[in-house]
């Protein structure tokens, strides 16, 4: 018996001298991957954490990481890698494969990408936090390629076609996944053949508190990246121009929706939590059209009681109920927009209601179900 299975009858959540190492894939924002790490983090405050580069900022590194570093892959070092990074991902399986983890003996992936292919050892125990499987692999493998040109796009679609067969190999080195939602669920089901167990991320609902008081405009928020489709959001608002929408978020999209925005759509850019809360909380409503794995902002939009306009699919259609908290259109499109927008407002909804309904998406309701998660793996070990 091993060293974990010498421990298994014991609580992991208890603190004892148990080696715990948690790996992230890379570490360069705040987002909704990095709060389900944070939360991780809480549980197991002793854990060294591995990432593939951190180039997080001071501040960011506070939120997410307690002020600590994560251990980096060769990546990190690369020309140009603080920007473009990304460009190495041919690199990424060697670069996760070459963390040595042998002194651990849990062993969390936070896993997105390539986190789940880590190395582990017979006498460890691997649990695959996962929060998709590889997007541009497998489901966004057409959209994402169709529009690079050659000859990047052959690098690209024989990289992809690499990846996906390590992706399959590895599968071997995970003892358990648990999904971020029903739908990533289906998707590990579908694409790797495992069973996993849903846990819904963390949600921040004691900041994002309930406001009753509506005012008159629309909000949504998000990265300014394609597949969450703000700009789709912003012609449906060209189109009904006595309407206000205030758009908060900046990335790749930011200046290509900044000149399609007409007089009635407020750019806001990037803008810290408390402002956001500010919005969130007096939003009309909150309007919402990518394909979520799970979704963490429109549960923050719920939690202060503002209804939710969002697309039937994904992780939002496990989280918003039609007609009481918001309101589920079918495809991403203008009109589907236009429609569910003239629809919620013919509609009522009762704001403290909505805000009660996410109160199972808490901080502690997560790491409550982690823990015992984890535990239960140790003991059958």
């Amino acid at each position: 018996m091993g060293v974990l299975g010498k421990k298994a009858s014991r609580s992991f959540s208890k603190g004892f001298n148990i080696k715990v190492a948690v790996v992230h894939d890379w570490l360069v924002t705040d987002a909704g991957a990095e709060k389900v790490l944070r939360a991780i983090l809480d549980i197991y405050p002793d854990a060294d954490v591995f990432s593939l580069v951190d180039f997080l900022s001071e501040k960011e590194r506070k939120s997410v990481l307690k002020e600590r570093y994560a251990k980096t892959s060769f990546v990190q070092k690369l020309p140009f890698a603080k920007k473009h990074f990304r460009n190495y991902f041919f690199l990424f399986p060697t670069a996760i494969e070459s963390f040595d983890l042998s002194a651990y003996d849990l062993l969390i992936s936070s896993s997105w990408a390539v986190a789940k292919g880590l190395k582990r050892g017979h006498n460890q125990i691997h649990i695959s936090y996962c929060y998709t499987p590889i997007r541009y692999a497998w489901d966004l493998y057409h959209e994402y390629t169709d529009r690079l040109k050659q000859p990047k796009k052959s690098f690209v679609q024989l990289t992809l076609k690499y990846i996906r067969k390590w992706d399959i190999q590895t599968l071997h080195r995970v003892d358990h996944f648990i999904a971020d939602s029903k739908f990533v669920q289906q998707r590990i089901e579908r694409i790797y053949k495992r069973a996993s167990t849903v846990i819904y991320p963390p949600v921040d609902i004691k900041s994002f508190t309930l406001h009753e008081k509506k005012e008159e405009y629309y909000l949504t928020a998000s990265r300014l990246v394609g597949y969450k489709k703000t700009q789709l959001i912003v012609e449906a608002f060209n189109a009904m121009p006595e309407k206000k929408l205030i758009v908060i978020g900046d990335g790749e999209e930011y200046e290509n929706i900044k000149k399609v925005a007409k007089a009635n759509v407020l750019l806001l850019g990037y803008q810290e939590k408390s402002i956001m809360i500010c919005y969130m909380q007096k939003a009309k409503a909150f309007v919402y059209a990518a394909i979520e794995d799970f979704g963490i902002v429109p549960i923050e939009a719920m939690a202060c009681g503002t209804p939710v306009i969002a697309l039937n699919d994904g992780g939002t259609a496990e989280t918003v109920v039609d007609g009481f908290s918001g309101i589920l259109f079918q495809k991403q499109t203008t009109k589907d927009i236009i429609d569910a927008v003239k629809r919620f407002e013919k509609s009522s909804f009762q704001a403290a209601e909505i805000a009660r309904s996410v109160c199972s998406f808490s901080y502690e309701r997560f790491q409550k179900e982690m823990q015992l998660f984890i535990n239960k793996a140790v003991e059958r070990k």
